[in-house]
């Protein structure tokens, strides 16, 4: 298991809860060792191999495919094969061993080398690749690590039956991803349960790695008692997304919560909509990033009532990861075998400079596709270098809508009502229509009735008939008039809080997409959003649903995910 430091009491522990203080411990890097002799990496220092005594080399590890090795050595300037029979590695940094020393490589140099030329070289010597040497040290590096494979199975196939010994199989599901990780919880959850009818919900962002779905296709024909269905928003297409609000960049991932996020929850609540409780197995490790390593192992989700979501590798490192597949010699994505270290979607803003150049060898359609909408963008937001500008990654680091036209519909124009009391008359930029009652609804209920319908007076009221908001526009007008009456809406302590919330809704109104985000955040159900062939959205709020929570009306910075996506700076 991996260590654990308390910072409050300075002492190490196996938890990842401090026994003195009961705070969060963190995770304490784990040393990986070299047996000589061997040529493998050990995670004791003992080699259960030969019993040599190993040398520490690194915090974590991976295995260099002969895939991976021959793009290596055309990059090295070697000739193909100088490296096949010897046994290479990649640890943390990417940093590359070869039998246990260091070799000179660096990403950075890779803007200079000539990708065509390359692809050639590579394409030309990948006919003869052979895995003759990999395997032996893939058997060494199995049979030198027996005790670690045996404890982190046991322990994890233990914690899952523990933790679903009152569950059923209909009650579960695991998310999978077509990567390394859930390709491992996947396997093992199924040999815990001894139940391969285990629900998988494959969660399809549409820009999943060619290898990926070719992954998927053999999981299902090699699991053909293992039902996997595909969550997938197939409203959306990301291309025109990043024309209308510009690509996703490290702060700004809206292609998570539209093409991911929101599709899987919308299965989930669908297949699951009866549960009391379900289970969610995720592939989730804590030494994957620093934001993953505060997760929980065991957690009830947010999002969905009653979901459970539990993570059985939580605490595996890379290192486990690969000695699980080497052991098991389970399939696993081709892409790892390529080269790269992660597989999620192939131009995540996230991904790493050896990732993006991996790309442009074996994906050069997709890749130069992509940088080209990239410069596209640059060019219209005025970015006066704009090739610069993507090639040194600086759309990455991009935040706030400046420059996209779209992020001026965040911006609600409105000035208070000289002759009434609490009163506010806003100017919007979209034509009044039924769907902007319906974003008020999380106020109250809505009383079409009780106005005056010449005037398109529209009432909010509670459950007991109290009046809280009046709404008065014509449909088609722009013009919109806002009393707000009962100023404790959703707990409101002042009128200017009230009318910062009915803000919100106004925003989402003048912003709404079609993300989804609303939809995926409300626990009850209760929202409902379509949109036809034509791009025309039809935003339900479900009045035997929703129970007025308002969740989401504060979930989001102004009420509106794509307003917190497209804030700009004032000034």
């Amino acid at each position: 298991m991996l260590k654990y430091v308390c910072r409050n009491d300075n002492i190490k522990t196996k938890s990842s809860t401090c026994p003195v203080c009961g705070e969060r411990t963190e995770l304490e890097k784990s040393d990986i060792y070299w047996c000589d002799n061997c040529k493998v990496p050990l995670f004791q220092s003992e080699c259960e191999c030969c019993s040599g005594k190993g040398t520490r080399i690194t915090t974590d590890i991976r295995p260099v495919f002969p895939e991976e090795r021959l793009l290596l050595e055309i990059l090295l300037d070697k000739i193909p094969g100088t490296y096949e029979k010897d046994s290479v590695w990649n640890c943390s940094g990417n940093k590359y061993l070869i039998n246990g020393k260091r070799i000179k490589f660096s990403v950075k140099e890779l803007k200079n080398k000539d990708v065509d030329d390359i692809r050639s070289k590579y394409e030309e010597a990948s006919k003869n690749i052979s895995y003759e040497y990999f395997e032996q040290y893939a058997d060494k590096f199995v049979q030198a690590n027996r005790s670690r494979y045996e404890f982190i199975v046991r322990e994890a196939v233990d914690y899952i039956k523990n933790s679903t010994k009152d569950y059923t199989a209909k009650d579960m599901f695991v998310s999978f991803s077509g990567g390394k990780d859930s390709t491992v919880t996947s396997d093992i959850v199924m040999r815990a349960l001894s139940e391969p009818k285990i629900l998988h919900i494959f969660g399809d962002t549409t820009l999943e790695f060619p290898e990926t779905m070719r992954y998927v296709d053999r999981f299902k024909k090699e699991h053909p008692q293992t039902p996997v269905l595909s969550s997938r928003n197939k409203d959306k297409d990301f291309e025109e997304l990043c024309k209308l609000v510009g690509p996703p960049s490290r702060v700004m991932r809206w292609c998570c919560t539209i093409f991911k996020t929101g599709a899987i929850q919308r299965k989930i609540k669908t297949l699951f909509r009866n549960k009391n409780k379900i289970i969610t197995f995720y592939g989730i490790r804590r030494s994957e990033s620093a934001s993953r390593s505060k997760y929980e192992r065991e957690t009830e989700g947010s999002k969905i009532t009653k979901q459970i979501t539990i993570s059985p590798i939580i605490d595996w490192m890379d290192f486990d990861v690969w000695l699980y597949m080497l052991t098991t010699k389970i399939d696993f994505n081709y892409a790892y075998r390529l080269g790269y270290a992660r597989v999620g979607c192939w131009c995540c803003p996230n991904n790493s400079g050896w990732s993006e150049f991996l790309s442009k060898i074996h994906m050069p359609q997709q890749s130069e596709r992509f940088r080209q909408m990239l410069i596209d963008f640059a060019k219209q937001i005025g970015k006066p270098d704009p090739e610069v500008y993507v090639d040194d990654g600086k759309w990455k680091a991009r935040q706030g809508g400046n420059g996209v036209d779209y992020a001026k519909k965040t911006a609600v124009s409105f000035e208070p009502c000289a002759l009434e009391e609490n009163a506010f008359n806003y100017e919007l930029q979209r034509p009044i229509s039924e769907q902007l009652y319906e974003l008020f609804k999380p106020f109250g209920y809505l009383n079409f009735e009780f106005g005056n319908k010449r005037l398109g007076e529209v009432y909010v009221t509670r459950k007991d008939g109290r009046l809280v908001l009046k709404l008065q526009g014509r449909i088609g007008s722009t013009t919109l008039k806002v009393t707000i009456i009962d100023y404790k809406i959703d707990g409101a302590a002042s009128v200017k809080a009230a009318e910062d919330k009915v803000k919100c809704q106004i925003t989402k109104y003048q912003m709404c997409m079609g993300c989804r985000a609303c939809e995926s955040i409300c626990k009850h159900n209760a929202i409902v959003i379509k949109e036809d062939k034509e791009g025309n959205l039809d935003y339900k709020i479900l009045d035997d649903k929703c129970v007025r929570c308002a969740e989401c009306v504060n979930h989001y910075t102004a009420g509106c995910y794509m307003r917190k996506v497209l804030a700009t700076k004032k000034g």
